[in-house]
């Protein structure tokens, strides 16, 4: 028997009207409504204050001595000539790219070594080890000026760019190790397993497996090895004696003397110091960029 309540007819439903079916909108954030000129005026200005100083340089570098305009021209390069031929500036170049050269390579090496040691081995005093090699990025090289004298000179190393080039390393070496060891971390340790499945021993693993896989962690740790011996002053003044060895940073400290300063050689040593760093960072940026963040990563 049908009951009155299963005869009944369900309502139909009520349409929405057009208020009921609006969403509620998503409020903007603060910084999402900003406008435009008030980020383009900061990095504007920002932008003026960074190209300004390299416009000066190249202003006082090329235009002729006694000049005051505000434009290079006419043009010249008389002062790059001189600091090149009469300042010796072809020979402390050479000095720089030799001393910049061997301690990249010297510093990928031991701190390729000690990398990985830190990377794949357990051992009791790691934690400690690590502690101290980030104490030591605290010490200023300054501080140890006269304890590497004294090694130098009983080691009859003064006045030679080796003695240079393994200060730079030391101190060099800390820093890379950390990065290298992080970066290594990174690379899986299965890979190296299969490859002693294989039959390779553990040096042939990591130079068929995990070298090529560093190759931006080693790009960022040579390089920045390379920048900071291209840089430094302190060592090559303390350490070398004789002019024909000196480098860049001190061979432009020689163009300033205490009664008158060369502008023109001056901007024109600077303009010779930096653009080979310049080009070399155009070239490496994208591995620089990868290998610095991933070995941080991990650590």
């Amino acid at each position: 028997m049908i009951t009155k309540e299963a005869t009944e007819v369900a309502p139909a439903p009520v349409p929405l009207t057009p208020a009921a079916d609006q969403r509620p909108r998503k409020k903007h954030r603060a910084w999402d409504e900003v406008p435009r000129w008030q980020i383009y005026v900061p990095l504007s200005i920002y932008l003026v204050f960074t190209l300004v100083p390299f416009y000066w340089i190249l202003l006082f570098a090329l235009r002729p001595a006694g000049s005051t305009s505000l434009v290079p021209w006419p043009m010249t390069f008389d002062h790059f000539e001189k600091v090149w031929n009469e300042r010796d500036f072809g020979v402390y170049f050479q000095n720089s790219v030799l001393t910049g050269v061997a301690t990249l390579l010297l510093t990928t090496l031991v701190a390729l070594t000690g990398g990985y040691a830190l990377a794949r081995f357990d051992f009791k005093i790691k934690r400690g080890f690590m502690l101290a090699l980030l104490c030591t990025q605290f010490v200023p090289g300054a501080l140890l000026l006269v304890p590497l004298f004294q090694i130098f000179a009983e080691l009859k190393m003064i006045n030679s760019l080796g003695s240079v080039i393994i200060a730079e390393t030391v101190f060099q070496l800390p820093l890379s190790m950390i990065l290298i060891s992080g970066f290594i971390r990174n690379v899986p340790y299965s890979l190296e397993e299969a490859a002693w499945v294989d039959g390779c021993n553990r040096l042939t693993a990591f130079r068929i497996v995990v070298l090529p896989l560093l190759r931006p962690g080693l790009i960022a740790v040579g390089s920045f090895a390379f920048v900071h011996a291209w840089n430094h002053f302190l060592f090559a003044l303390m350490f070398l004696s004789d002019q024909t060895k000196q480098t860049i940073p001190v061979g432009l400290n020689t163009l300033m003397s205490a009664d008158s300063v060369d502008l023109g050689a001056l901007a024109a040593g600077g303009i010779i110091a930096a653009v080979p760093v310049v080009i070399v960072f155009a070239f490496i940026q994208k591995w620089l960029i990868t290998g610095f963040s991933a070995g941080a990563v991990k650590g």
